[in-house]
């Protein structure tokens, strides 16, 4: 397990502004901190060295692309599969429809988020990628009404 630094509140107002815009420029952010531009800026390097920011990303509409639907799919494996979890994984990281997934403790062993033209398009992914796999025991899939992002760690 990494060793995760300790943030000050400097840092966390830091992280707050960036998730809210990650686009927002130096000077901007370190106007709305109260400090010099090299201090913010010394601030991201050494939040981006300490794995703190993983990365700056851009956060699409699914349905701007023809993914009109979203489901999130809970995978149980088969028992006697539990050694197959890692290369189960490393399939599920190439599937496109799939937007991100989680390893679970409990009952279920994985929860994927998959992105959709329509019911009959995760229906397919169910089938193909899920049902067909000799590993998999047992998926429950729901669907997502709406999707709704609050702001992390703040």
């Amino acid at each position: 397990m990494r060793s995760v630094p300790t943030l000050d509140d400097l840092d966390r107002h830091l992280l707050a502004l960036l998730q809210e815009n990650s686009r927002t420029t130096n000077q901007a952010l370190a106007a709305e901190l109260g400090v010099a531009p090299s201090t913010c800026l010394a601030r991201i390097k050494a939040l981006r060295a300490a794995k703190v920011i993983q990365r700056f990303t851009v956060d699409v509409d699914p349905q701007a692309l023809g993914q009109g639907i979203q489901a999130l799919i809970s995978v149980r494996l088969r028992p006697g599969a539990r050694h197959m979890m890692e290369p189960f994984s490393e399939e599920l990281k190439k599937v496109p429809e799939i937007s991100q997934f989680f390893f679970l403790g409990g009952a279920d062993d994985f929860l994927i988020h998959v992105l959709g033209r329509d019911t009959d398009h995760i229906r397919q992914f169910v089938l193909e990628h899920l049902s067909s796999n000799p590993v998999v025991g047992d998926t429950q899939t729901n669907l997502v009404f709406d999707h709704v992002r609050g702001p992390v760690g703040t």
